[in-house]
């Protein structure tokens, strides 16, 4: 990923809360020669370096995945950015966003148990608190039934790009313009996009 130095996230703490917020993810690798994409929810271990998740087992890409150098993107808010807001007709319009890559290599999950393990910590990580539906009461025979049509996987990573575009090559008054016009919008990227750079003018 092209990265201006001024955009990179350097931070670990940064991006892991970030895949951890922006779990759905897009997942590439090379299937039959060509670049092939899956979208699909991953969970982060932090302490093992990993990556866990599932395909739908008719998804031919996970056979021929194993091996693979396999790139995942994790994409936050975004919005357009229109010069008219700093009062300037000497700019052009831009985007700011946020965008996380993970490089790493996908071994196939064998072990029923911890694919299990994998699907409980994912519903749990979704269910609200005081849900009242858990896996683990699902029927037993049923849950295996049902595994049989997943693919469970983790993928190590051995590099992370992240990289956040917010208006920081521009000066700290034209930010804080581009702020205040995100903050009157009612889209939630754009709010988003400017608690963001909020965030970035404190630090």
């Amino acid at each position: 990923m092209y990265i201006p130095k001024h955009f990179n996230i350097d931070n670990e703490e940064v991006i892991y809360e970030f895949i951890e917020k922006h779990s759905f993810a897009t997942l590439f690798s090379q299937h039959n020669g060509e670049p092939y994409a899956t979208h699909l929810p991953l969970l982060l271990n932090r302490e093992e370096g990993f990556l866990y998740g599932h395909f739908a087992r008719q998804n031919p890409q996970w056979k021929d995945i194993v091996g693979q150098n396999v790139l995942v993107i994790f994409q936050g808010p975004h919005c357009y950015i229109s010069p008219s807001w700093y009062e300037t007709n000497q700019a052009v319009p831009t985007w700011n966003y946020v965008a996380i890559h993970v490089y790493g290599k996908l071994e196939i999950v064998e072990e029923e148990k911890d694919v299990f393990d994998s699907l409980v910590d994912m519903v749990n990580k979704y269910e609200k608190p005081d849900s009242s539906y858990h896996l683990e009461n699902v029927d037993e025979s049923f849950i295996k039934g049902m595994s049989k049509g997943i693919v469970g996987f983790k993928i190590q990573f051995n590099k992370i790009e992240g990289k956040a575009k917010l208006s920081q090559n521009h000066p700290t008054e034209r930010q804080e313009l581009i702020i205040k016009q995100l903050e009157n919008s009612k889209d939630q990227n754009n709010i988003h996009i400017a608690q963001l750079m909020k965030a970035q003018l404190k630090n």
